[in-house]
């Protein structure tokens, strides 16, 4: 391509159809060409470049640019060029093709410039610009290639130049709280891809997630820099920066001393549980279901390696107090009775089932306890759903004075008094309601179908509690009535 021709094209943004098409394979033979001979002048190709990148935002009679001959010119291009601008924009062609047209990204992986990519993201450690294209470019063919994950972090030490990113991002943060700079909006957006990158890598190859066990103080600290706005509070990179730690063995000793730290252990998981209740607040169905779960996730996994002072802290703060049972549990505004709420929402499955699975294991796994924290009325679906038995006592009233029969204290915040077992509301709140004395021939109807009922749940396997009805009836409890019995 001449380079009158050239300049042509740069003014033909417009140009659609054919004469897009056209336009489009004649700039990959010209950027062909110059890596085969040097044809063009750097202003020159990079304007090529820029017009190949407007072009294939639309892949329509863009054909050219997603074929092997077009990925593989872009991607000389990119990783060899000296140019740095070139280089960035050719980088910015790949990133949209790759996006736009998934069979491109194995063209890339065989012909082994997913090694570039992670050689060039090292080389560039100090340009979020390079961070953002790159990331994005490698977290692209994380899918549907036959890239060598565990090569790239044992060979190319990708794990060690995210680590490397992420930790910048967080001096970056430091500075942007101390005032003494502001935050270019590209580098929260350098480090969502590089989150992203770093979640997909410990996904497809978790026998490597130790790797990245050098990056968990760094995102900790942007989280607690980061400050939670209530109205999106799981906005990038917040949600990117809690999906990675699901990921990261939390588990191994080093990382639980970073996430519990000596003397204020509860530090981390208070962060987590402010961005949840903010989070139930403003999500609903789908959202809910897509960017509260991950966090739900991460405070049940805090919640079992965690230890025992951050376990009694999560009880007190996300189970229901004497203050949530002067009504109904779930039926107020506290944090505990909105998790109670969701934890039988049809619209956020995944939601609820976590909810359900985390009060489950604040009750110490156990279904008496579950049943006393919750109600029998919330308690129960969970319980029926992972079959686990429903207790024996689960109809009788409770002290919150009560222990479990062993001496161990029943995990709750309250203070000892009387509870309705199916409500989980103080007996004292309850409305006291007028109602008539029932009659002799009520009490038999009302004990007949209690005792059908009892009878059903028996044969049904859903309980194994005895029928008290008929416990009674052996027990020679009931007294034989004369038939004037009711005349007197």
């Amino acid at each position: 391509m001449s380079i009158s021709s050239a300049r042509t094209s740069l003014s033909s943004q417009e140009l659609t159809g054919k004469a897009k098409l056209t336009d489009v394979t004649k700039i990959v033979e010209s950027l062909k060409e110059d890596l085969e001979k040097i044809s063009l002048l750097p202003h020159q190709r990079d304007a090529l470049l820029e017009q190949l990148k407007v072009y294939g935002r639309d892949p329509t009679n863009a054909d050219p640019i997603f074929t092997k001959e077009g990925i593989e010119t872009l991607s000389k291009h990119a990783f060899n060029s000296p140019s740095k601008t070139t280089s960035r924009n050719a980088l910015r062609c790949l990133a949209n093709a790759l996006l736009l047209k998934p069979d491109t990204r194995q063209i890339l992986v065989g012909s082994g410039y997913d090694e570039r990519a992670c050689a060039l993201l090292k080389d560039r450690i100090a340009s979020v610009d390079d961070e953002f294209l790159l990331s994005r470019i490698i977290f692209l063919t994380t899918y549907g290639t036959t890239i060598n994950i565990e090569n790239l972090i044992d060979q190319c030490h990708l794990a060690d130049t995210i680590s490397h990113n992420i930790a910048n991002h967080d001096k970056l943060h430091s500075a942007k709280q101390k005032k003494t700079r502001q935050l270019d909006p590209m580098e929260d957006m350098a480090l969502g891809e590089s989150l992203k990158l770093l979640f997909n890598i410990t996904h497809f190859c978790p026998q490597r997630n130790s790797s990245f066990s050098q990056a968990l103080p760094h995102i900790l600290s942007i989280l607690h820099k980061i400050e939670t706005i209530p109205n999106a509070p799981l906005d990038p990179p917040v949600a990117q920066l809690v999906n990675t730690l699901i990921n990261i063995p939390l588990e191994d000793p080093e990382n639980i001393k970073v996430l519990f730290p000596t003397g204020s252990p509860n530090l981390n998981v208070e962060k987590f549980l402010n961005l949840l209740d903010h989070s139930i607040n403003k999500y609903k169905d789908e959202e809910l279901e897509q960017l509260v779960s991950p966090l739900l996730t991460l405070i049940r996994k805090a919640n079992e390696i965690g230890p025992s002072e951050v376990h009694q802290f999560m009880q007190i703060q996300l189970l229901p107090s004497d203050k949530d049972r002067e009504q109904p549990v779930g039926r107020g505004e506290s944090l505990s009775a909105r998790l109670i709420q969701l934890s039988t929402s049809p619209m956020a499955p995944q939601v609820r089932e976590s909810i359900s699975a985390l009060l489950f294991e604040l009750s110490d796994k156990d279904a008496s306890t579950f049943v006393h924290n919750l109600g029998y009325g919330f308690a129960s679906g969970f319980l029926f759903q992972h079959n686990v038995p429903i207790p024996e006592n689960a109809f009788e009233a409770w002290s919150t004075e009560n222990d479990k029969g062993n001496g161990k204290a029943r995990p709750s915040q309250d203070s000892g008094k009387a509870v309705n077992p199916i409500t989980g509301q103080l007996l004292e709140a309850e409305e006291k309601i007028d109602m008539p004395e029932m009659s002799q021939e009520e009490k038999e109807r009302e004990a007949e179908r209690l005792f059908v009922l009892f009878d059903r749940l028996k044969k049904n396997g859903i309980i194994t509690a005895a029928n008290p009805m008929e416990e009674a009836l052996h027990q020679g409890r009931f007294e034989e009535l004369e038939d004037d019995a009711d005349s007197d």
